[in-house]
């Protein structure tokens, strides 16, 4: 018997919540650092014509900040869907008056360019001796693949296999391993010695190999290439064994092997990475003498952007003309209200960006106001994104697009934002502790050690503890991994 099939249609309600247009761009902004912001605002810039650069009049500072949207909650209004009048686009909101670094200065004190350095990037270090090889142009196509496949150590972490299945997905180049390894050989010949190696133990290896032959430099080679794990275990009595070699031999070229840097790419500079450029900072936070703490945006190269005056006449002319109004004068009447509703979104996302930016940076300053006035770290307070979202009156996921890839110039250096987030660590006796500052007693503790006696994980909980930081065992062998010290026996 045929059984019949029956379809029920049901009903339910379903609440989702989504993004408007505007609500994206602005978030999509506030996660941009100042450099990347300046070329967004310049392809908006050339993307649209209904907007243009100008110069904020000399009274729009104080109408930036009585005319800035907020809601109830003191937050920033993002909701800048609604259609906009054409009264709206003629208001004296057409004039930028954001250029807040201004707010904190006197008028008599000129602003000072912020020193930066001018060298190179790894990357490109590494493409000028590219450049000098005498090479195929696929090769050097290859090489310059292999050098930004670097990671920020030099070393070349990811396998033959990867890179050729990389290279015919991504360039449309399909080369053998055998190709490969020519190429990367020939990066290996480059300064810093060690650069280019797939492992650490090839990365000493590279160093090795471009020193001075010798008696010494073939025990060095030997050690690396046949006893490398137990070296870094520091199992002398097995390697002596091993190599049939003596014991001033091996502390001979294990003194020697520890001047090798496992790190080449750092050679470079440490604010250099694989394709990274100097650091420009987000906030500038200067520290008077008094303790005033003032708090700026470093927007010097960002342009200020306001209507064209052009495009507003023009939408008034067609609105007025609206009754009388052919197919061409419609389409043209609604490309010109699209552009100018673009550009007025663009202006208050970069507006509430910037405000959104100055809100969080100074509840970070309130909470560690003590670091600011006097630029030492062990004043640093726990602080979680929880903390400065609650003060600054913000979500906690816009304090964290905030914190992201920004950084601040201070009187005493520049930091990410990240540094100033640290969890904390609570007592039995309720009392909370730095972890930053439980991690730099620590290290202290261990820097002084007697290297040929080094302290255990329980000695160094008693000292902590004596120090008036009562914190367990386990917890000083988590903080000592987090610091990448090892333990005692491979500390001596």
């Amino acid at each position: 018997m045929a059984q019949s099939s029956r379809q029920v249609q049901t009903q339910a309600q379903q609440q989702i919540q989504t993004l408007s247009p505007q609500q994206i761009l602005a978030v999509k902004l506030l996660e941009l650092p100042t450099v990347e912001l300046e070329e967004r605002v310049r392809a908006e810039l050339l993307d649209n014509p209904a907007l243009e650069e100008g110069k904020d009049s000399a009274d729009s500072s104080d109408e930036a900040e009585e005319n800035y949207a907020t809601d109830e909650d003191g937050e920033p209004n993002t909701d800048y869907g609604e259609d906009l009048s054409l009264g709206d686009y003629r208001s004296e909101d057409d004039i930028p008056d954001y250029k807040l670094q201004e707010n904190n200065h006197s008028k008599d004190n000129k602003p000072e360019e912020i020193p930066f350095s001018d060298s190179v990037s790894f990357y490109e270090t590494l493409k000028e001796q590219l450049d000098m090889q005498n090479l195929t142009p696929e090769e050097k196509q290859l090489g310059e693949y292999l050098i930004g496949s670097l990671d920020d150590d030099g070393l070349l972490r990811k396998s033959t296999e990867t890179l050729i299945d990389e290279l015919a997905i991504y360039q449309g180049v399909y080369v053998t391993s055998e190709q490969l390894e020519h190429v990367l050989s020939v990066i290996q010949d480059f300064d810093p010695a060690g650069i280019g190696a797939r492992s650490l133990q090839e990365c000493l290896l590279l160093q090795i190999r471009r020193k001075e032959d010798s008696p010494l430099k073939q025990i060095e080679y030997d050690i690396i290439s046949k006893c490398c794990d137990d070296f870094t275990k520091k199992n002398k009595d097995k390697i002596i064994q091993r190599l049939g070699i003596t014991e001033e031999q091996y502390n001979q070229a294990a003194a020697e092997l520890t001047k090798l840097n496992p790190r080449p790419g750092s050679s470079l500079g440490e604010t250099i990475g694989k394709n990274l450029q100097q650091i420009v900072p987000d906030f500038i936070v200067e520290t008077e003498e008094d303790g005033t703490i003032n708090l700026s945006l470093n927007n010097r190269n960002v342009p200020e952007l306001r209507l064209s005056r052009e495009f507003t006449e023009m939408l008034d002319e067609h609105t007025r003309n609206r009754a009388n109004q052919s197919k061409e004068s419609k389409d043209a009447l609604m490309f010109l209200k699209q552009k100018v509703d673009a550009a007025q979104g663009f202006i208050n996302a970069v507006k509430q960006r910037q405000q959104t930016l100055l809100s969080t940076m100074q509840a970070i300053i309130d909470l560690q106001r003590p670091f600011f006035q006097e630029g030492d770290e062990s004043l640093l307070r726990p602080m979680i994104l929880k903390d400065v979202a609650e003060r600054a009156k913000l979500d906690i996921s816009t304090v964290s697009r905030v914190s992201n890839s920004k950084y601040v110039q201070t009187n005493y250096g520049i930091y990410s934002l990240k540094f100033f987030f640290s969890d904390g660590y609570t007592t039995e006796s309720g009392e909370e502790l730095s972890v930053r500052e439980i991690k730099r007693i620590l290290k202290e503790c261990i820097d002084g050690e007697d290297k040929a006696n080094p302290y255990t994980d329980d000695e160094l909980a008693d000292m902590l503890k004596s120090k008036g930081y009562p914190i367990a065992r386990r917890t000083v062998a988590k903080y000592r991994q987090q610091l990448n010290i090892p333990v005692a026996r491979l500390r001596r």
